[in-house]
């Protein structure tokens, strides 16, 4: 294959805008599907006297509004888990709550998912990709009824799962911008760790276990961290987790820090009950909530009382001069300093200009004990870890992770009165047993969740599940934006990419191509994020040089079509597995080897020798990529 060549320019400059509209217009009919009856009576009545398409138009609204729902039609459960891994109980639970609310509220669900959306959701939601071909082999080689159960029980043990989970984390406890690259990083590798439950022996050079994942003892790490960013030498012990608290000091205090400790401490306050606890704090920081009465000033700021005697050596930069002009990353220490914020009083204004103080204090107003050995914020971690909303703030940022709505109505971090949650019962189940049967291993609430019914249905919306308030009851999945995080990952994998499989190459070109992504279009703000898929992202991608790189390989998924040349079919199948994780439909096929397709402007000469059609495969699968099947995770 030559390097020189260009993916077809005449080609290539007609498709982006056409590639661009289909998006919008893809975007649009997926997310207010109409049926082919339905299209028709819009065409009808368009036709019609404007009088008559009005009167037409409130009959059909009235009737609509008067018209039962029928009964909904459940579909067939047919997978069957392994009872020895456990979560045989959680997952009935689930199904018989969710099943019971489609019947009370007459929510018909969608049909069950194909087996080929089902890896590429599972993949995308579990280890952050799109899966390859050998995956998909594998998954149709176990038996129908056992195949996706299997699918999730590989994809949870994997390295990779530990890899995604520490990504999606290390963005909410650090941000993607908000805080050096090489910090995140170190942060990365240490949640990596944790949540795979192994660690690299350098001394042996094999990974060794550390133990099972528990995200309580995790988040009270996190929390509660002293020591160095990373070592200065072999021998130093180095704590990442010091990353979080460091990143969120807020601003400097540059008089009386023995009164009132070093930093503010105000970022870091709102970010630790947010994602520990899911309440946000920093609505109260500044006067009482305005919609829930059950916060008040006081609890932000007796909070951030514990955090008041932090005391780190620095602010992270990114690198620094060292002896003889070399150049390296600065390590920096976080410490609880007990001269620091000594009388252990925080102040805090009122609106009324009225100065008030508090003292180190948890939500429901339990405050250290006397005498304690612990730095406050041990006794903060201690507090946070056992709350009741601990677990449910878990099991509801993951539930939203897979279905791209959590239980709560709007925030996924915001409990409260306001925001109410849409199944308390099984919320405070699922909290409940995650806590007390299975000590917090976020990889037992993943196959949970994943072995539902619910996860397990198709995108497709009908005229009982399509309304917005119909949404909390799950009856089908909804349209996910990939993160940029898993966009990149799933490029890399359809096309093959060599340097996908050389891991300082491929960190190397993820930074690079995220920072030109999340520049254009990410936010700070610390939550998952995503492509969504208008034309201006759309535009970016499919001009961008990374992408066509990797479609012009020598080596990669349009290098392996040509293996199958002599049969066109082959090569088309191969192409939209790679892209897709599907074969092309029937009608698909037969339009891809039209003459009337592959006439489409592109070099003059013969369109039968072997370098047209590499050409045209290059084409398809760079159009492929830019589609909205490619772009969203459904």
């Amino acid at each position: 294959m030559s390097s020189t060549r260009s993916v077809s320019p005449r080609w290539r400059r007609l498709l982006p805008w056409a590639v661009g509209a289909l998006a919008v217009l893809g975007l649009a009919l997926l997310y207010a599907p109409q049926t082919p009856a339905q299209a028709k009576k819009t065409e009808t009545k368009a036709k019609t006297p404007d009088k008559d398409s009005k009167q037409s138009k409130d009959k059909d609204s009235k009737e609509a509004k008067e018209a039962p729902r029928p009964e909904p039609t459940i579909p067939k459960i047919v997978d069957s888990m392994d009872s020895a891994k456990g979560g045989v109980e959680q997952v009935a639970y689930i199904n018989e709550l969710i099943t019971k609310a489609w019947k009370e509220n007459k929510v018909q669900p969608a049909d069950r998912c194909s087996d080929e959306t089902f890896i590429r959701r599972a993949s995308l939601d579990i280890i952050g990709r799109i899966p390859t071909h050998p995956e998909m082999k594998k998954y149709f080689e176990d038996p129908a009824n056992k195949r996706r159960a299997l699918l999730i029980d590989r994809l949870v043990d994997s390295e990779e799962f530990a890899d995604n989970y520490a990504t999606l984390w290390t963005v909410l406890l650090m941000t993607r911008t908000g805080s050096m690259e090489a910090y995140r990083e170190q942060m990365h590798g240490w949640l990596k760790n944790k949540l795979w439950g192994k660690k690299f022996d350098v001394a042996t050079e094999k990974y060794k276990d550390i133990g099972t994942p528990d995200w309580s003892k995790i988040a009270a790490e996190l929390i509660s961290a002293s020591g160095k960013t990373h070592g200065t030498s072999e021998n130093a012990v180095a704590n990442p987790a010091v990353n979080f608290v460091l990143t969120h000091l807020g601003e400097e205090i540059k008089e009386k820090k023995g009164e009132n400790g070093a930093y503010d401490m105000v970022p870091v306050t709102s970010r630790t009950t947010r994602l520990f606890l899911g309440i946000r704090t920093q609505c109260v920081q500044c006067h009482d909530h305005p919609f829930n009465g059950e916060w008040g000033q006081h609890h932000f700021w007796g909070i951030n009382a514990f955090f008041r005697q932090v005391d780190p050596d620095g602010r992270p930069q990114m690198m620094v001069k060292k002896a003889k002009g070399t150049v390296g990353l600065m390590a920096y220490t976080v410490r609880d300093n007990p001269s620091l914020n000594t009388k252990g009083i925080v102040p805090y204004e009122r609106r009324n200009a009225v100065l008030l103080y508090t003292d180190p204090k948890f939500l429901d107003g339990r405050s250290i004990k006397k005498g304690s050995e612990h730095s406050r914020r041990e006794e903060l971690a201690n507090f946070i870890t056992k709350d009741k909303y601990f677990g449910k703030a878990f099991v509801n940022r993951m539930w939203g992770h897979f279905f791209g709505k959590s239980f709560t109505k709007d925030a996924v971090d915001d409990f409260g009165d306001h925001n109410p949650v849409s199944h308390p019962e099984l919320l405070d189940k699922l909290a409940e047993d995650w806590t007390k049967k299975y000590d917090h291993n976020p990889k037992v609430l993943v196959r949970w969740i994943c072995n539902s019914q619910a996860y397990g249905l198709k995108t497709t919306a009908n005229k009982y599940n399509d309304k917005p308030e119909d949404e909390i009851f799950f009856p089908r999945m909804l349209l996910k934006p990939m993160t940029p995080e898993q966009l990149f990952e799933s490029l890399m994998t359809a096309s093959e990419s060599k340097i996908a499989k050389n891991k300082e190459e491929h960190l190397k070109k993820k930074k690079a191509w995220l920072d030109k992504l999340i520049v254009n279009f990410g936010n700070d703000e610390g939550e998952e994020g995503g492509f969504s898929g208008t034309v201006i992202q759309a535009l970016l991608l499919m001009n961008g040089q990374e992408i066509n790189d990797e479609i012009m390989g020598k080596e990669g998924t349009v290098a392996a079509a040509m293996r199958f040349s002599s049969n066109h079919k082959q090569a088309m199948d191969y192409i939209y597995k790679a892209a897709l994780s599907r074969s092309p439909t029937k009608l698909e096929m037969e339009h891809l080897l039209s003459k009337q397709m592959r006439n489409l402007p592109r070099e003059k000469g013969n369109q039968d020798t072997p370098a047209a059609w590499e050409g045209y495969y290059q084409d398809i699968f760079w159009a492929l990529l830019n589609s909205n099947e490619f772009i969203l995770n459904h």
